[in-house]
């Protein structure tokens, strides 16, 4: 294989690979303003005392609550017994 054909494949693997980087920079960028979302949501009633409300708001609209997966999407009609540990525990207080 002649070196010219040997920099060709180097080139295309190198199109390929920059093209996996933009895509995964897209899917990062859009968690992150998920996130922020979310952190908006969950703290613009922080002083109201409604913590756990607004816990248990974001779980009802789809969303983990507990440590492990906080902030992630749960499957339409997936339940989370973390998730719902954690709720029992907000209501017990």
């Amino acid at each position: 294989m002649k070196i010219t054909e040997k920099l060709i494949q180097v080139e295309e693997q190198l199109s390929k690979l920059l093209s996996e980087v933009q895509e995964l920079k897209m899917q990062v960028y859009a968690l992150e303003e998920q996130n922020e979302t979310l952190r908006k949501k969950l703290y613009e009633k922080k002083d109201t005392g409604e913590g756990f409300g607004n816990l248990a708001r974001l779980y009802e609209e789809g969303f983990h609550i507990c440590p492990a997966h906080f902030g992630r999407y749960r499957n339409e009609g997936e339940g989370c017994l973390f998730c719902m540990s954690f709720l029992k525990k907000g209501e017990s207080r």
